[in-house]
């Protein structure tokens, strides 16, 4: 598995990924969260929601982590909701995680990758922006630095729509 994991990070970290925009409804989910709590997706309608698909073993999810924590506290307020889906089969790691760089929005876990294929998930990490009518606006594949600039005009947008 740790092989595995490896090889996955030395393909994708080779590879440029950037934004693209998106279109259509997305794909109603309920996942449980690291609270405990079933938390569906249909339930926000009315937020501008970011989806950030993220693994413990991945080092730009790791990166960039504590950048959506920021953001989430930053825009919170103005109808802005951000939800970590974690895409582990043992979310053990992710939890190890987490204990060592809390953030406060929501976990949810992924360990079927039942929402990852959803919404065709292929990269670590994948950012899916949802407008306040559950549409899929944004999709980011992959993390560089620069791109919490991206994601803060594009949740601005979003919101004043």
């Amino acid at each position: 598995m740790k092989k595995l994991c490896i090889a996955f990070i030395l393909l994708f970290s080779s590879l440029s990924f950037a934004a693209g925009e998106l279109s259509g409804p997305a794909p109603d989910f309920t996942l449980k969260s690291r609270d405990g709590k079933n938390i569906r997706l249909a339930d926000l309608r009315g937020q501008v929601v970011m989806l950030n698909f993220w693994a413990s073993w991945c080092g730009p999810c790791r990166q960039e982590m504590p950048i959506l924590d920021d953001l989430a506290k930053r825009y919170g307020r103005a109808g802005f909701t951000l939800l970590g889906v974690n895409v582990e089969q043992d979310s053990s790691a992710g939890e190890k995680y987490l204990q060592d760089t809390p953030v406060k929005f929501p976990i949810l876990w992924d360990p079927t990758s039942e929402v990852s294929k959803l919404y065709n998930i292929d990269a670590m990490p994948s950012t899916v922006m949802i407008d306040r009518d559950g549409n899929m606006r944004y999709l980011h594949r992959g993390y560089k630095p620069g791109y919490e600039n991206d994601y803060k005009k594009q949740i601005k947008e979003l919101i004043r729509e």
